[in-house]
C-alpha cells in the first residue's frame, strides 16, 4: 500500500479515536510529502518518501536538542512523541551488530584502513545496510572510531 494511501487511513482512524496528538502529527506528514511531491512534479517513490520522512526525523532530533538546552522539556517529550509516529512509518533500524558487521564488511571490501578515504568505506556499508533506517552521523561516527 503506497505511503500516502496508509496515511489517509490512519488519519482517519485517529480523527475516530480522538488521538489529537496523533492526528496533528500524521497531517504534517501528509503535508511533507504532498509539498515534494507538487514541488518535484512527479509522483512519490518509497525512496523519496523516505527522504521526506527522514527530513523530518533529523529536524524533530535538532529540536529537542534546542529545547533540552532551553530547559523546555515539555517542548522536547512533544517534539520526541511526533518522531515515534513519523518513524512508525519507516523501516526498521539496523541492530548494532548489524551495523558492525556492514561496516567491517565494507572495510574488507575496499581494503581501505585510513580514516582519509573513509567516504568510500561509508557508501559501501550504506549499499550494505539499504532498505534500512540508518543515521548518517551515528553511521560515520562508527566508521571513523574504527578507521582511526
Amino acid at each position: 500500500m503506497p505511503l500516502l494511501d496508509q496515511i489517509q487511513k490512519d488519519m482517519v482512524a485517529s480523527m475516530k479515536a480522538r488521538e489529537e496528538a496523533k492526528l496533528n502529527t500524521i497531517r504534517m506528514i501528509k503535508a511533507a510529502l504532498q509539498k515534494f511531491q507538487i514541488d518535484s512534479m512527479k509522483p512519490l517513490d518509497e525512496a523519496t518518501e523516505m527522504q521526506v520522512l527522514n527530513t523530518m526525523v533529523k529536524q524533530r532530533r535538532d529540536s529537542i536538542e534546542m529545547f533540552r538546552k532551553g530547559d523546555r522539556e515539555e517542548l522536547a517529550a512533544k517534539e520526541e512523541a511526533e518522531m515515534k509516529i513519523i518513524e512508525s512509518y519507516m523501516p526498521s533500524a539496523p541492530t548494532d551488530e548489524e551495523v558492525d558487521a556492514a561496516i567491517a564488511a565494507a572495510m574488507s571490501e575496499t581494503g581501505i584502513a585510513s580514516a582519509k578515504q573513509m567516504g568510500l568505506v561509508m557508501n559501501a556499508a550504506k549499499a550494505k545496510l539499504a532498505g534500512k533506517r540508518v543515521d548518517g552521523k551515528a553511521l560515520s561516527d562508527r566508521i571513523r572510531a574504527k578507521l582511526t
